[in-house]
């Protein structure tokens, strides 16, 4: 059996025995260096499974170190041992690719832990068992949806806290729990909260536990979230809710890894990875003051962009068929087709509820259809979804102009006649009547 080798890195003999001590513990064998020219010369004889660095070297910083090993050796995971309370130095080392970061003095616990999650790493790109790409419930063929399927395998390998951006259906929560599902805490426990679910009253205690006694109604000591978390990962979806105070209590677990259930005299350590999303825009809740800086700071440390659903409309086919084969399989009967008509409508729709919204228009079309095909009519769609108000330069579109049409072509293509297409794309309110040409057009 292979004996798992890590490479330590630090000017402080000290630093370098106390974790080569605890490595042989877990049976991990070490080798170290006092510099980063040793380092190099270290990882070009060992070739190790893991290595731990300081961020300030004799010759050096760790991260000229990291972005070597990224460069020769991108398989490696990189953990950095950094000052206690520097966490924007940790901060930018998550960024420029490590996987943890541990701080000083060294806390043994934290350090085992994340060994561990390291070596489950070590030489799999992709766990075996985690969903590929092509298997991923976060579904499309466009560009956009091909790279941020990439970049969900990239986050998986680093403990970054990550946050997803995106609008309300879009697929934040199935983007978090991919990256949980293809990283080494995938064993352990998903946990999603919706903070703007909990009674701001009630935040502290859900998050972060209470003990009995603390507040009324505390009729016994009770583990919060983090707690409950431990060992996996921690989703918080719509965290521009959380209030102020609980903001400030977030930060600090964050930072040291650690919290403090209301009524309690002492801080637990917690392991989690902290994953987080919103649909505002929390740089502007920053600004308006309702949103710490300081917070956001630790938050965002990588972002996971989700894009609209009228951004990547070649995707709405797949979709919509993975959605009827899903309906039909759950009432036990053959998926309906859709027809090219309202495959067309769905293309042209600006969908401003995103995935969620067409798996509802397909729902109650799937049960409202009293024929073999889903037809146009099916679909009852809006002519003036709500919440759209008109065209805009980042917002939805409902009227698009209607003199770049071609629509005898487009009629051909449908097999259908351009006074029915125009009747079809006034009726589904794509453009108004008065811009309908004569069918001789």
């Amino acid at each position: 059996m292979h004996t798992p080798l890590a490479l330590v890195v630090d000017d402080e003999a000290d630093i370098l025995d106390l974790i080569r001590i605890t490595l042989g513990r877990m049976q991990v064998a070490a080798v170290t260096a006092l510099t980063v020219a040793e380092a190099k010369r270290q990882l070009e004889r060992h070739r190790p499974d893991l290595c731990l660095t300081d961020l300030s070297l004799p010759d050096g910083s760790g991260l000229e170190l990291l972005r070597h090993i990224s460069t020769h050796y991108p398989e490696l995971p990189v953990a950095m041992i950094t000052a206690h309370g520097n966490m924007e130095s940790a901060v930018a080392a998550m960024k420029a690719g490590a996987f943890d970061f541990v701080a000083k003095p060294v806390d043994l616990s934290a350090l085992r832990t994340l060994v561990e999650s390291a070596l489950r790493l070590r030489g799999r790109s992709v766990p075996s068992d985690a969903p590929t790409g092509a298997e991923s419930p976060l579904l499309g063929d466009s560009t956009a949806m091909q790279q941020i399927r990439a970049l969900i395998i990239k986050l998986a390998r680093t403990q970054a806290p990550v946050f997803i951006t995106g609008e309300s259906g879009t697929g934040k929560e199935l983007a978090a729990r991919q990256i949980h599902a293809q990283g080494p805490r995938r064993d352990g426990p998903f946990v999603p909260v919706n903070c703007g679910a909990i009674p701001h009253d009630l935040v502290e205690s859900e998050l972060f536990g209470h003990k009995k006694g603390s507040f009324s109604g505390a009729v016994a000591d009770k583990d919060g979230l983090f707690q409950a978390a431990c060992g996996g990962t921690l989703f918080l979806d719509e965290l521009a809710d959380l209030p102020l105070s609980a903001q400030v209590k977030l930060l600090r677990a964050i930072q040291e890894k650690c919290v403090r259930p209301v009524g309690a005299a002492r801080e637990v350590a917690v392991d989690v990875r902290l994953i987080s999303a919103s649909h505002r825009d929390l740089a502007q809740e920053v600004t308006n003051g309702r949103f710490r800086q300081d917070l956001f700071y630790r938050i965002n440390v990588i972002e996971l962009r989700l894009p609209a659903l009228r951004e990547r409309p070649e995707d709405i086919s797949l979709l919509a068929q993975h959605i009827l084969q899903r309906l039909a399989a759950d009432s036990d009967r053959a998926p309906l087709p859709l027809s090219d008509t309202a495959l067309m409508a769905l293309r042209c729709y600006p969908f401003p509820g995103n995935v969620r919204e067409l798996e509802n228009i397909l729902e109650r079309a799937t049960a409202l259809c009293e024929q073999s095909c889903i037809a146009v009519e099916d679909l009852y769609l809006p002519s003036q979804p709500l919440g759209v108000t008109g065209m805009g330069a980042t917002g939805p579109r409902t009227l698009v102009d209607p003199a770049r049409w071609n629509r005898p072509a487009a009629a051909q293509a449908l097999g259908i006649s351009v006074l029915s297409l125009n009747t079809r794309l006034v009726k589904l309110g794509l453009v108004p009547a008065s811009n309908t040409p004569p069918a001789t057009r």
